[in-house]
């Protein structure tokens, strides 16, 4: 990679050149970010996942950078005006706006008033008024009419118009009021069609406002975009015209020789000003407001990133046999009885509630369903009916330690009408799949949760609004990020779970899982090798993310890559112990000096995470899941008073606050500025907290929140 993208990478993340260009060696070698951030330490000098992620982000935004200047160069060469010094400045561009601007010139363009105005000979006349000192502008102009000119002002319009067009191309012109307009105040008023249409009602803060751009919230800026795109409100970059104007001018007259009268200054500055109202500012208004665009999507995508990480990570219940419940009032409570391994065992709707409130005939119909089914662990999903679902199946007698959790839906219905979930339960409707759905979701949401698109878990943040590639980038490196972190049992998984460990991805997931049911079973990873089409690169990147419980070789159900199998070798055989007896038993480990097992690209920080390891193998790094239960003194909005302390359940986190259910059917807010504490230790999403009611806007259905604990 060229060193200057190399150094830039470098300063961007505040990391070192090296790092940089190991990472990207690396990445040309075919190696992921799992693989790279778990198993090349050394190499990378103990950079995270996200951080590798970056820099591979930024590779390829370079490789793009690249193609786009070979195409730039072609062009100009092709037309015949590539000069060594225009090729250096190209090759030098580090962001495209640069590259665009020197390409301006050159790029084929619609015909313009500067086009018919060099059609008519009129370009020398441009030419001599930005050149040489002239004493009456009119006057030479009138040696340029003609037929196709008939008065000298016409001549002079034309000049002007080829004038405006070169100081609109100009980098230099470019470059100033890209800055100028960067740090200047974005206007937004109200369309017409904001003033009749009820559904711009939610914009009405917007439609007399403005702010400095560099200050705005990524979601104020995203939601002023939204209500622009929806034709309810129009936007554009406020800026000093004389001052503007001034610089250009001495700009564009910078290569004059000699001095200039009033007449002739008039005149470029007639031009200047036409170029700016015409041309420049509305180019680059579009520009600026597009990057910083671009820098709320990157806050939002983030703020996404994490609240997705959060949930792909919320703790497992673990393998128990469970009760899941999709809530309802009219249409019935469906349930949902699994197995340890998510297997439907049965399926069957009651009517706890009014309309119908059969709730004696519910409360025989679950009792029974909790007998005949061994259930450990009720799931009942957080949608309509929820609370009064969650207080029904607590009131009915069930052992001490059969306990019941509220599970987030977001998303249930679209995997349940899914291509994915047809192929798993295909004689079963959407209500059944979406049921089983929120009860796997209470026993293991990374595995459940990855046949869902992201952006359908209600987590994120103007999610539809924010740069649609970019996001899909983020989303799927937090997920693969989660699945590898967690590791995968290569004996259960489903192959929508295997598709996102390193290195492998959706047909060679299915050819594991093709593999599996032939072979009854991996006893090894090294079986991995048969599979077909998965050759030894694919095993490298893959193998240290599998685990294979019960295995001959207990280093298969754990972290360890087999690259490093011979070195817990030694180490056990220098303690005098088979590598069985070593794996798992902490004291052991406890006597074992890393630096004494130091070989090749096996360095200190490999052998400190093969130790930690080996003393717990295969340990899942979530924690264990809480139960939770809303106040028994509030179940509406109408309940609420301000100064009521509550406990509440954690929906959604933003850069302006979270939104916490606090069981009334409405998520209330927590403002940035009533987060107290949490602020500093960030909250997650799902957290169970504490909060004190500060405000209830019944009519806008909005309850205003304050963190306690």
């Amino acid at each position: 990679m060229n060193e200057k993208y190399i150094h830039f990478i470098a300063e961007k993340l505040q990391i070192k050149d090296w790092q940089v260009e190991n990472c990207a060696d690396m990445f040309a070698e075919g190696d992921t970010v799992p693989f790279i951030s778990r198993y090349r330490k050394e190499k990378t000098g103990g950079l995270d996942d996200v951080e590798v992620a970056e820099i591979r982000h930024w590779t390829e935004t370079f490789a793009e950078l690249d193609k786009r200047k070979a195409t730039v160069l072609s062009t100009i060469e092709g037309q015949g005006k590539l000069t060594d010094a225009l090729r250096a400045q190209i090759e030098d561009c580090m962001v495209s706006s640069q590259l665009e601007d020197l390409y301006l010139p050159f790029r084929p363009k619609r015909r313009t008033r500067a086009t018919v105005a060099r059609e008519k000979g009129l370009e020398p006349l441009a030419d001599k008024l930005l050149r040489d000192p002239v004493r009456d502008p009119l006057a030479e102009a009138a040696s340029y009419t003609g037929e196709a000119v008939p008065t000298a002002e016409e001549a002079l319009a034309g000049a002007r118009d080829i004038i405006a067009e070169r100081a609109a191309e100009s980098p230099y012109v470019r470059g100033f009021m890209r800055q100028e307009l960067r740090r200047k105040n974005l206007d937004v008023k109200a369309t017409k069609a904001a003033k009749t249409d009820p559904a711009a009602q939610k914009y009405r803060s917007y439609f007399s406002y403005h702010e400095d751009i560099r200050r705005m919230p990524a979601h104020r800026l995203l939601a002023i975009l939204r209500g622009q795109e929806e034709g309810f409100l129009s936007t554009r970059m406020i800026y000093p015209m004389d001052h503007c104007t001034r610089q250009v001018v001495s700009r564009v007259m910078h290569g004059i020789r000699g001095n200039i009268g009033p007449a002739q200054n008039a005149q470029i500055r007639l031009a200047v000003e036409d170029a700016l109202d015409r041309l420049i500012v509305p180019s680059i208004s579009t520009e600026v407001i597009k990057e910083y665009k671009e820098k709320a999507d990157i806050e939002s995508i983030k703020v996404f990133g994490e609240n997705l990480r959060q949930l792909l990570l919320e703790a497992p219940v673990g393998q128990k046999r469970t009760m899941a419940v999709d809530p309802g009032f009219r249409n019935g409570c469906k349930i949902a009885c699994l197995d340890e391994q998510g297997n439907l065992l049965h399926h069957e709707i009651i009517y706890p509630h009014p309309p119908q409130s059969e709730k004696m005939k519910a409360i025989i119909a679950v009792s029974k369903m909790l007998q005949n089914y061994g259930v450990e662990v009720i799931a009942v999903g957080n949608g309509t009916a929820s609370r009064e679902t969650e207080e029904f199946m607590r009131r009915i007698p069930m052992p001490d330690s059969c306990k019941v959790y509220v599970v987030s839906e977001d998303g249930a219905s679209i995997y349940s009408a899914s291509e994915v979930a047809r192929e798993e339960f295909p004689d079963e409707d959407v209500t059944v799949r979406g049921a089983v759905s929120i009860g796997r979701r209470l026993m293991d949401p990374l595995a459940e949760l990855v046949k869902i698109d992201p952006k359908s878990l209600g987590v994120g943040q103007y999610q539809y609004d924010v740069d649609q590639n970019l996001l899909r980038e983020k989303l799927d490196d937090t997920v693969v990020s989660c699945v590898n972190k967690v590791g995968v049992n290569l004996n259960t998984a489903s192959p929508y779970l295997l598709a996102y460990v390193s290195g492998i991805g959706p047909a060679l997931a299915r050819n594991i899982v093709e593999y599996r049911a032939a072979a009854g079973g991996f006893e090894s990873r090294q079986q991995l090798l048969n599979v077909p089409r998965l050759g030894a690169k694919t095993f490298e990147q893959c193998a240290g993310f599998l685990r294979i419980h019960d295995a001959a070789n207990p280093l298969d159900n754990s972290a360890v890559h087999p690259e490093a199998y011979h070195i817990v070798d030694k180490m056990a055989a220098d303690l005098g112990v088979s590598t069985a007896e070593l794996v798992g038993n902490e004291e052991l480990c406890k006597r074992i000096d890393p630096a004494a097992y130091v070989e090749g690209d096996f360095g200190l920080p490999t052998l400190k995470d093969i130790l930690k390891e080996l003393a717990k193998p295969g340990r899942d790094p979530r924690e264990k899941a809480d139960e939770f239960a809303f106040s028994d003194a509030v179940h509406s909005m109408e309940d609420l008073e301000p100064g009521m302390e509550l406990p509440g359940i954690v929906n959604n986190i933003t850069d302006f606050g979270a939104f916490v259910d606090i069981g009334v059917h409405q998520d209330g807010l927590i403002h940035v500025s009533q987060m107290g504490d949490a602020r500093k230790q960030g909250l997650k999403l799902h957290q169970h907290i504490y909060v004190t009611v500060i405000g209830v806007d019944l009519e806008r259905r909005r309850i205003s929140l304050k963190f306690v604990r």
